[in-house]
């Protein structure tokens, strides 16, 4: 991890194509942000009269907008121009607790509409027959530790890339990464599916007797929204995350292949998503990633 000194030294006052923005400017992924903020109050609100707690969601994301306004503007610090640059991260988890705040209340959800296609594409409910068909502690443990990975996948290659001053790999890949949990929390919203972890039985408790088990099953039961598995936004962030990592460092890019790879199975292995999700996942994150890395600043 490097510390709040290094990131803020780490944002360069040199010009020229790694010069940080210069005055108050919005940028695309602030404006996706925005544009995200602002559909999402739209339905807080709309639901608010039968759901009071939505109107947390759309005061949230009343400061939220606050927030990007003033970090857009003129005459910001260092440490206040290394803000700007990877606060988009930072919001992340209060977008995420949201959606439990707008789905949980009454949402219905599409699991059969999911478990319909599942079936079709697959012949049976992959998730809830894997695991089953071939049981493993070992890839248990290999596949939830992979799971895990994913905060680490969607985050640290940013304050990589912002602690060696390279500013156009920080904006890609925080576009690339923001642009793809934007697009699959707007499904979630208007598309909730539960998923297998709520839709099925966990899986038995050998299958789940491992440290790196036990650590995913505590944060899900800690953090996890309602609604939010249709398409995967494990997989989804993580593949775009991976593309946009490898375009500012092939050496890194390759090095996450691993999780990424090892991840998009074992969120249908160990039944958190369905193998639709996955799929769905898999091609919202590549699409975004190639069709957006080229619009962050320079």
């Amino acid at each position: 991890m490097v510390s709040g000194r290094r990131l803020a030294l780490a944002v360069p006052p040199a010009a020229g194509k790694h010069a940080p923005r210069s005055g108050p400017r919005l940028d695309v992924v602030d404006l996706v942000l925005l544009g995200y903020l602002a559909v999402v109050t739209a339905v807080a609100v709309h639901r608010a009269p039968g759901q009071p707690e939505c109107w947390w969601v759309a005061s949230a994301n009343v400061l939220a907008a606050v927030l990007i306004v003033l970090l857009t503007r003129a005459g910001l610090g260092r440490t206040g121009r290394t803000i700007r640059e990877i606060y988009p991260l930072l919001l992340l988890p209060i977008l995420y607790g949201e959606l439990d705040v707008l789905n949980r209340a009454g949402a219905a959800v599409h699991d059969a509409v999911v478990q319909y296609w599942e079936l079709a594409l697959f012949g049976s409910q992959v998730s809830r027959e894997w695991w089953q068909a071939a049981p493993s502690v070992l890839w248990s443990t290999v596949f939830h530790a992979a799971y895990f990975s994913y905060y680490f996948v969607v985050s640290v290659p940013a304050f990589w890339f912002l602690a060696r001053g390279n500013l156009p790999a920080v904006r890609r890949f925080v576009l690339a990464v923001m642009t793809t949990f934007v697009v699959c929390y707007l499904v979630f919203v208007f598309f909730p599916v539960a998923g297998p972890y709520y839709a099925f039985p966990h899986p038995a408790a050998w299958f789940l007797d491992n440290p790196a088990a036990r650590l995913v099953y505590r944060t899900l039961e800690r953090g996890s929204s309602y609604g939010a598995a249709f398409p995967s936004s494990h997989v989804a962030a993580t593949v775009a995350a991976a593309i946009a990592a490898a375009q500012g460092s092939r050496r890194l890019g390759l090095i996450l292949l691993v999780p990424t790879v090892l991840l998009t199975v074992g969120v249908v292995y160990c039944q958190m998503h369905y193998a639709v999700d996955a799929l769905a996942g898999l091609a919202v994150g590549t699409v975004v990633a190639l069709g957006v890395g080229s619009l962050a600043g320079g």
